[in-house]
């Protein structure tokens, strides 16, 4: 049947299966963002019980369209030239092997919000559920067909054209059914919203998802800060802190007896100088060391620091990773001797801010160094590039936005015509919604990761320069990046980890597209979003990153044998659907970056004091005082 929507247009309610069935449908009130919502019930009347799924379709004219499901579904998704294989949109594309297609179906709990958009020729629609419904968990799909994009709810779900599980092995589709039994009857409740054509629209309306869903999603965090940030220190300085040769190793197992030697077997012997491991986080451990006058913290955190800065790579930037069996190398790159941009950038950019609180002269000429490196190979239109090579400094490729991390690195060091030559290369990105390119591990995906770096980017222009049109970005770029966090807590089985523990997943971030679990990384912009509320006098920004840390002050061990891990050990993955690992179970490994970024959040609203009180002062009394962070100049 046809359901007429009030404010123009229709969806399309059938049910996939033998019939037959009554439906009936009623519309809510609208809603500020044009949402409205419709309450559908639907009878089976058959005589015999049979399964049925109830799709729920809406469609725009589209010969380009644009798709956006929350955390898992981004205009193609997949660019083209992207080296790491996850699920791809093509028009007129059917090819499931290579997880290409024009047609996508998703179980609910892979999206951070379970809505699915589309913009076509001149607007958009959105429909939005809930992750489960009477009839099981909720299905979010797209497809194209000559020249009509259509988006559709099921409930309950499918997985087509392949179920993916986070490798390049494409998997069957997958599907639940319900079976109905004659005579019942289910109200399905959902809700639909017409877009303009500006693809930035999802940000008023999934805010307004947000504020609606809020209160059936509480988080209760198990420490308060100061003790999550003692607990946090620990773990990095107690087990991945080595000082020979002074390291902080990326990962160390929960299990010290899995295979003996105290669990040497299953660490990872390596160390990046960014990113999952090195400067960042040992620059936080320094913070924390000197607050609480913890001399063998401080004096660990050099020591790693002095272990990076002493080992430049040949084109005068850092190295990539360190590995105990080869000593220096490159990032995880397929091209020979790359080095990446971005963990580059975030290496230096946390160095700078380490020279703050321990000015040293090693410290100082390896910043100086890097900075130099990366000045001179910056092309006229402000791209940074994305690879380079560690003896030739030739940069070897263009693609993607990772340079944005060197934005923030160049404008806190005084290089501000070089960073704002970059900032407007990489507003491209920002603007046409579409960031990729920062990870390492994931080739030209659009990441969570992305959004970070763009708000450390825009931020520090901003602080910088005062200019609106960086603040604007800035805001955009925090607007893009939340689509990446989790606003309901998705439900797990009660006998899955994540269950027994009760762990509440409003406010952690989908990693991204292609690595589908929930990770912290997002902290490592806290203060840059309390910096953005109080810019914009507006505490939402700021409300949105203490979500995040009361999220990740979950499922801290505070003793040995909590969590079945030891005091300190932070799990890099929850695995809040089913792709690497089943629903509900969470990685035991402890990552050093996991650690770090909770601590470094921590430091970051220690240090603000009361950063959260300050936000909601701002917004009653419209001043937003303080003063910016000192920069460093190299």
């Amino acid at each position: 049947m046809v359901i007429a929507c009030p404010d123009g247009g229709e969806l399309a309610v059938e049910v996939l299966g033998a019939g037959p069935y009554t439906i009936e449908g009623v519309w809510g009130e609208r809603l500020p963002s044009g949402r409205r919502e419709l309450s559908l019930r639907v009878r089976y009347d058959g005589a015999e019980p049979a399964p049925g799924t109830v799709r729920v379709s809406g469609s725009v004219a589209a010969a380009d369209p644009w798709w956006l499901i929350p955390g898992l579904f981004y205009g193609e998704n997949r660019p083209e030239a992207c080296e790491r294989i996850f699920p791809r949109f093509e028009a007129g594309a059917d090819r499931p092997g290579e997880m290409v297609s024009s047609r996508w179906g998703f179980r609910a709990d892979r999206a951070a919000t379970p809505a699915v958009m589309v913009w076509g020729d001149r607007s958009g629609l959105a429909l939005i559920a809930d992750e489960e419904s009477a009839l099981g968990t909720t299905g979010l799909a797209i497809e194209h067909d000559a020249g009509v994009a259509t988006v559709s709810l099921l409930f309950p779900y499918q997985e087509y054209p392949i179920t993916y599980y986070g490798s390049a092995l494409a998997l069957p589709p997958s599907e639940a059914t319900h079976v109905w039994r004659p005579g019942e009857e289910h109200v399905l409740t959902l809700a639909a919203c017409p877009l303009p054509a500006d693809r930035h629209a999802y940000a008023p309306l999934l805010r307004e998802d947000r504020d609606l869903r809020r209160a059936a999603a509480p988080v209760e965090p198990w420490h308060d800060v100061e003790t999550a940030a003692g607990i946090a220190a620990e773990g990095l300085y107690r087990w991945h802190y080595d000082p020979d040769p002074g390291v902080l190793l990326e990962t160390v197992g929960f299990d010290r007896e899995v295979s003996g030697t105290d669990g040497e077997r299953v660490d990872r012997q390596a160390m990046h100088v960014g990113w999952v491991s090195g400067i960042p986080w040992a620059a936080a451990l320094l913070e924390h060391g000197l607050r609480e006058q913890l001399p063998e913290h401080v004096a660990a955190a050099e020591r790693v620091i002095d272990f990076i800065c002493s080992n430049l790579s040949p084109s005068g930037t850092f190295w990539g990773t360190w590995y105990r069996a080869s000593g220096w190398s490159q990032s995880w790159s397929h091209t020979k001797d790359a080095l990446h941009a971005r963990t580059l950038g975030e290496a230096t950019l946390f160095l700078l801010r380490a020279l703050r609180w321990r000015p040293n002269p090693l410290w100082e000429a390896a910043a100086r160094s890097n900075l130099d490196a990366m000045l001179a190979r910056q092309r006229p239109d402000g791209n940074l590039g994305t690879l380079h090579h560690a003896a030739t400094g030739e940069v070897l490729s263009w693609s993607g936005a990772s340079g944005l991390t060197w934005v923030a690195a160049l404008a806190e060091s005084g290089h501000l015509e070089a960073a704002e030559r970059a900032g407007e290369y990489y507003a491209s990105f920002v603007e046409d919604e579409f960031i990729y390119g920062a990870p390492e591990d994931v080739d030209l995906a659009p990441t969570s990761e992305d959004g970070y770096a763009a708000v450390l980017a825009y931020m520090a222009l901003f602080r910088a320069t005062g200019a609106p049109r960086w603040l604007d970005l800035a805001r955009r770029a925090a607007d893009w990046m939340l689509t990446f966090r989790y606003t309901y807590n998705v439900r797990f089985g009660p006998r899955t980890p994540l269950g027994v523990y009760g762990f509440a997943t409003r406010g952690a971030d989908q990693a991204s597209p292609s690595n589908q679990h929930l990770h912290a990384y997002g902290l490592v912009c806290t203060a840059e979003l309390v910096e953005l509320s109080r810019a914009l006098g507006d505490p939402y920004y700021a409300d949105r990153a203490w979500e995040t840390l009361d999220c990740f002050r979950q499922l801290i061990p505070a003793a040995d044998g909590e969590l079945n891990a030891y005091r300190g050990m932070i799990t890099e993955r929850y695995y809040q659907t089913d792709c690497f690992q089943p629903k509900g179970m969470y990685l035991t490994l402890s990552h050093a970056w996991s650690a770090g970024v909770l601590l470094l959040a921590c430091e970051q609203v220690i240090a603000g004091g009361q950063a959260r009180r300050h936000a909601e002062e701002v917004l009653r009394t419209g001043a937003p005082g303080g003063s910016p962070p000192e920069r460093a100049r190299c």
